[in-house]
């Protein structure tokens, strides 16, 4: 069975650093990616409203470029921001091979964040962020379906 953005909130930080380490790098997506912002702690309680809030509000996916660049989707709006260089290496998990986003190079704003991903799942990846070499959460970047619904979407309005 195939695991979803769903999946991954109910993971819990555990669960998704075994995942992350029994998982390949993947191939380094191309263009578009729709992003779920997971927090390390709280369980699903929080972590679906924190998504929700971050993914309405503040950070909506990745774009990948052929050329080993991307840009961060920002806003509603759908801004490109943060630029960083694509490249796979060694994950600061493990040492196994992941796809490093490395914003050090060419982003002022976020000079201290490396993120790190792998594929989970067809079209699904899991990453981990890190901050000035501290693992402070997660994301899942997914490529996009047409009318799709994200976790979260309609739960923090309920709630």
């Amino acid at each position: 069975m195939a695991l979803t953005e769903s999946d991954l909130l109910d993971a819990g930080d555990d669960g998704l650093m075994e995942l992350f380490g029994r998982s390949r790098a993947g191939d380094i997506p191309k263009g578009p990616l729709e992003g779920t912002g997971v927090i390390r702690w709280g369980g699903s309680g929080l972590a679906r409203p924190l998504a929700w809030l971050v993914r309405s509000a503040l950070w909506r996916g990745k774009v990948f470029s052929p050329d080993g660049h991307l840009s961060n989707r920002m806003t509603s709006f759908d801004v490109l921001a943060l630029l960083a260089q694509v490249y796979k290496g060694p994950s600061l998990v493990d040492e196994q091979e992941c796809i490093v986003i490395d914003y050090s190079r060419i982003s002022l704003a976020a000079r201290g964040v490396r993120d790190e991903m792998r594929q989970v799942g067809p079209d699904l990846y899991l990453g981990v962020v890190w901050l000035f070499g501290v693992r402070v959460g997660w994301f899942v970047l997914r490529v996009p379906e047409v009318g799709r619904t994200f976790p979260g979407d309609g739960e923090a309005a309920a709630g």
